[in-house]
């Protein structure tokens, strides 16, 4: 298991990472180096991101490895098997691994709404029209997965029954999905979104509208680190906390970041995916809720047996998110 999981690793890294200029506090030997993942092509992931090439994380004694993955699957297999520390994943695949008897726990939620898109072909123009077709997702069990079945169950279609789930692998494939009519209609995020709005395809339903509290996205660590490394985990989150702040006050700064990561320098795509998924939703205090957890346990319920009756409190620990808030921390970053 270990040996299969370091080759998806050296994959990911071999296709997926991305190289970043570590910078002299970066090599200094007193910096504890730190591996961690984010698991989507998406302007969600984005404050471990700013953290890296801004020497945030530096200034918190880090020396952190930014890796990406595909899509949470892959770097939830990664977590477990102790291949990175940290995960920027959706809540959703940290309760299910959690469920499944996996030592994972949330430590932050940085967006508490699904802030996607269900994107249609442009034939597609009622939702009643989906029946019979294909939605794609990136994999199942992700938080676009979830946002594919609530947004059908919106429209009062039957997932798998009268629509199709169909699993197009990372984001960045889906809007090629949509072009070549694999699939007729997606659940997206930004900056895909904006994309696909400009090949013809069109919003059918804003996911986030629905106005369902949930631990979209966030960062997700192992029960054990928190028990023998606190203090990694306390630096780590002070380090994404304060990189948000940035993000939030330096636009410029944070569109270059993105693009970087993202692999595009569409301003209109990037411009987008910042003012929604960085100024609108982003949250300054990374608190991860009873509400927005217990929204991720009553869609698992529906596959998963034991999150029905599940203490919301069982998958996440906020104690260093609260920490911060107690000693003004959190506030001083907005001064």
């Amino acid at each position: 298991m270990k040996s299969r999981l370091g080759l998806i690793l050296s994959f990911a890294l071999i296709t997926f990472s991305l190289a970043t200029n570590r910078g002299n506090a970066a090599e200094s030997v007193n910096l504890r180096k730190v591996r961690m993942a984010f698991t989507s092509l998406s302007a969600v992931m984005m404050p471990p991101w700013l953290a890296r090439e801004t020497g945030i994380f530096a200034k918190h004694g880090l020396d952190v490895e930014v890796i990406a993955t595909p899509t949470g699957v892959e770097g939830m297999n990664a977590l477990i098997a102790g291949e990175v520390q940290f995960l920027q994943i959706s809540g959703g695949t940290s309760a299910s691994a959690a469920l499944g008897g996996a030592d994972v726990i949330v430590v932050g939620t940085t967006l508490d709404a699904l802030v996607q898109q269900l994107i249609a072909r442009p034939e597609i123009e009622k939702s009643e029209q989906l029946k019979g077709k294909s939605v794609g997702i990136t994999r199942f069990g992700t938080s676009i997965d979830v946002g594919a079945r609530l947004a059908l169950k919106h429209f009062g279609l039957v997932p798998e029954k009268e629509v199709a789930i169909v699993q197009v692998g990372g984001m960045e494939s889906m809007v090629t999905a949509l072009q070549t009519n694999r699939i007729q209609a997606g659940i997206l995020s930004y900056p895909a979104i904006t994309q696909a709005k400009k090949l013809g395809h069109h919003m059918l339903l804003d996911v986030a509208s629905l106005g369902i509290p949930y631990a979209f996205t966030g960062m997700t660590t192992r029960g054990r680190v928190i028990k023998e490394d606190p203090d990694l985990v306390r630096r780590y989150m002070m380090a994404q906390t304060e990189a948000i702040a940035r993000a939030k006050r330096d636009k410029n700064l944070a569109l270059k970041v993105m693009g970087k990561y993202l692999r595009t320098a569409n301003p209109n795509a990037l411009g987008e995916s910042y003012d929604i998924d960085v100024q609108k939703y982003m949250l300054r205090v990374p608190l991860t809720t009873v509400e927005a957890m217990k929204s991720v346990l009553d869609d698992l319920a529906g596959r998963i047996s034991k999150a029905k009756d599940a203490d919301p409190k069982r998958f996440y620990d906020d104690s260093f998110v609260r920490q911060m808030q107690s000693n003004g921390f959190i506030d001083a970053l907005y001064r």
